[in-house]
């Protein structure tokens, strides 16, 4: 992946400012849709979490419309800070493929790395008590690649910054290998979980540690 643009000076400084300032709900709200620097490792497309971001975000949504043809899965957790404290109004952006393996088009029209994403994209907002939860289906590996099921996962800390966090990976996937799980970088929190049938559908806990392995990862109190 190509290296990650340094921030201009003007980001940097509201940056800065941002993380200094105390912390409140409203802020999180009105902030919501401000871009923000990108931060952590090298990261593609990053900036299109912004792309197309809807003014309300819940903390639960479906990221795969009804009659969406593959197995029905839950992802779900909590959002946490470095030392364990819930965090609430914090979004997770999260895209996918469909089950056969492909990211298909969006309806609308969007920059060139959002429809790279196609249209199983959404945003959730961690709640009071720091939890979302994603309604979809479980991912198809890419066609003719030995890449496991992955659900791709990124964080805003409105006022602040964005980073991508590792993959929402299954450990019941055989094509997932030794490799590709010493090859994470580690942020996040574990992305390495093991869904559980329940009624029908998958379920997956996937807590998110705010800065966890982020380079350039700072205590956000967006004004």
């Amino acid at each position: 992946m190509p290296a990650l643009p340094r921030a201009t000076l003007a980001f940097a400084l509201v940056l800065l400012a941002a993380c200094d300032a105390p912390a409140s709900d409203h802020a999180a709200t009105t902030a919501i849709n401000r871009p923000v620097p990108v931060i952590g490792n090298p990261c593609e497309g990053c900036e299109a979490v912004f792309d197309g971001m809807p003014a309300e975000i819940p903390s639960s949504i479906r990221l795969a419309p009804p009659g969406e043809p593959g197995v029905p899965m839950r992802i779900s957790g909590r959002v946490l800070d470095g030392s364990g404290r819930i965090r609430a109004g914090v979004v997770v952006y999260a895209y996918q493929t469909d089950r056969t393996g492909i990211y298909p088009s969006p309806a609308q029209r969007l920059g060139r790395e959002a429809m790279r994403h196609g249209r199983l994209r959404g945003w959730v907002r961690s709640d009071a008590q720091g939890r979302y939860a994603i309604d979809t289906i479980r991912p198809g590996s890419y066609p003719d690649e030995e890449m496991a099921e992955h659900v791709h996962m990124h964080v805003l800390e409105p006022g602040c910054f964005t980073y991508y966090i590792d993959d929402l990976m299954f450990l019941d996937d055989p094509k997932l290998s030794a490799e590709e799980q010493r090859e994470a970088y580690g942020t996040g929190g574990n992305g390495f979980l093991r869904p559980v049938m329940v009624d029908g559908r998958w379920q997956v806990e996937r807590d998110i540690v705010l800065g966890q392995g982020v380079p350039g990862h700072r205590e956000c109190r967006a004004p």
